[in-house]
């Protein structure tokens, strides 16, 4: 089970995009996210008339990686480690390191 998932809100806390927050779109391979408006940059593309793409400099999200990132908390407004639980019903949770509070619901 990972610590962070798709959906997810996050905030940086280390490079370039430190102190930024968003929401998780993707999750590449074990370590790698894609974050919402996050780590932007700029690509440089030729225009494809058969696929009827133009051409030009497109901004988009690069990956980042997951120990860059910590789960956000908005009972204390700051980034927060996450640990697990196992509940009396035999379910693995997700919880605030901080406060001890279920992540998932």
């Amino acid at each position: 089970m990972n610590r962070i998932k798709k959906g997810d809100e996050v905030v940086v806390i280390a490079g370039r995009s430190k102190g930024q927050r968003g929401q998780v779109l993707r999750v590449l391979g074990e370590d790698r996210l894609l974050v919402e408006s996050v780590n932007m940059v700029k690509r440089h593309t030729k225009p494809n008339p058969s696929r009827g793409s133009q051409g030009g400099i497109l901004e988009k999200e690069a990956p980042i990686h997951a120990s860059n990132v910590m789960l956000y908390n908005a009972a204390t407004n700051k980034g927060d480690r996450v640990g697990f639980k196992t509940l009396e019903d035999g379910r693995k949770v997700r919880v605030y390191r901080s406060t001890g509070e279920v992540v998932d619901a």
